[in-house]
């Protein structure tokens, strides 16, 4: 699952839309409100780029070749206290019940926490699921390729730009 910076404002606007729709919040500013659940979002790509960026550098100043970026950025995670890949989903949703407890943009919540994360879930599952759906996509359009060759690796990369470019995800 990964959170990608052309879906922030979908999410953002979603959530907000759902919980006013189901009666759960009632809003002093509605624009605001949803604007506060893009920051929490945005907030969440910044930190991931910098634990990224500090995992490369790290890679580099070792020698290390790519294919150890992904236990590089676990431990960069870890020592930072940011979310692995797996808590991902856990960690946005409690950031997002945060700022709904503690936003001026929010003027009464009438749902209890329960209900409030059972709304939300889906929202962010649904959104940020959309990598199996882009690696089936690409996986369609370079099948004549042999797996695990470099030419398929480079033409998946390729691929994979372009259909998260044509999507709106980059």
């Amino acid at each position: 699952m990964r959170l990608y910076r052309g879906k922030v404002e979908s999410i953002a606007e979603e959530v907000i839309r759902t919980l006013r729709e189901q009666g759960s919040i009632e809003l002093e500013n509605e624009n605001e409100a949803r604007l506060d659940v893009e920051s929490v979002l945005k907030e969440f790509l910044r930190l991931e780029r910098e634990i990224v960026d500090d995992a490369k550098n790290r890679m580099e100043a070792r020698g290390l070749g790519y294919s150890q970026l992904g236990k590089v950025k676990s431990q960069v995670s870890k020592e930072r206290g940011a979310p692995t890949q797996d808590e991902v989903l856990p960690y946005l949703l409690e950031q997002i019940m945060n700022l709904l407890f503690h936003s001026a943009n929010i003027a009464e919540i009438f749902s209890e926490d329960t209900e409030l994360r059972k709304s939300i879930t889906p929202i962010l599952r649904k959104h940020m699921e959309v990598d199996s759906d882009l690696d089936r996509e690409v996986r369609s359009k370079i099948k004549n390729l042999t797996e695990g060759t470099s030419d398929f690796d480079i033409e998946y990369a390729k691929v994979m730009e372009q259909i998260k470019h044509k999507h709106g995800l980059t």
